[in-house]
């Protein structure tokens, strides 16, 4: 099964003195088409949560698995080949390339295989299509507002079909109006496309709109209040 399993994953940080301790024994399980938000003040270590289950860091100790795989069992490029197929991410800031234009940013995942084929170039098309940005294809991220270039990015995290998306604060940029059409963005893709979604946020909104709330606290997840 495609599910996201979490096991007493625990992250620690040394220090001059103690270890710096961000996650305590974590336990977190979730099946396609589950989501979840992450609720917690700065420094909770909530992107830290989410950067090791999209492999961008290692924890401590404790297990991740997506679809039956360990991918910190992998060597270093098979986990860059996993991390690029299986997960999707949309970030606070966008991090599109300024040079490229929206259709080459949500091709930039499909860059590391090679040669990019017709069939995937249609595919990315039909991405920019469903959130809206049909008539923006050409378009550099310059000449695009904010929630439209939050946009471009949630496509190009669907670009790979993923297993898992993650996001970090997606409307933390953006105006209240942009931040509801994005939020209803998600959630249509979500939905559409039976990912695992997990959202980090301050917002309150974006939440509400989520099946599940949890919270960091103490470096341990537990339902929010």
């Amino acid at each position: 099964m495609d599910e996201l399993s979490v096991t007493q994953l625990s992250k620690e940080y040394p220090t001059r003195g103690a270890p710096l301790v961000v996650l305590r024994g974590v336990d977190l399980r979730l099946a396609p088409g589950e989501n979840l938000a992450i609720l917690g003040p700065s420094g909770s270590g909530k992107s830290t949560l989410l950067h090791i289950l999209g492999t961008l860091e290692r924890p401590t100790s404790g297990a991740v698995r997506l679809a039956g795989h360990d991918p910190f069992a992998l060597d270093e490029r098979a986990q860059a080949r996993f991390r690029n197929e299986q997960v999707g991410f949309v970030f606070q800031d966008h991090h599109l390339l300024p040079q490229c234009s929206a259709l080459e940013n949500v091709l930039v995942p499909l860059m590391a295989a090679g040669t990019i084929a017709a069939e995937q170039i249609k595919h990315a098309e039909q991405l920019l299509e469903q959130v809206g940005l049909s008539q923006r294809l050409d378009h550099r991220p310059a000449e695009l507002s904010g929630g439209e270039r939050q946009r471009v990015g949630i496509a190009r995290a669907l670009v790979r079909r993923p297993k898992l998306l993650l996001a970090d604060e997606p409307t933390g940029n953006l105006d209240r109006k942009s931040a509801t059409e994005v939020t209803e963005l998600l959630m249509h893709v979500h939905e559409h496309f039976r990912t695992i979604l997990i959202v980090v946020t301050h917002s309150t909104e974006l939440a509400a709109r989520l099946s599940r709330r949890m919270e960091l606290v103490d470096g341990q997840l537990v339902p929010a209040a």
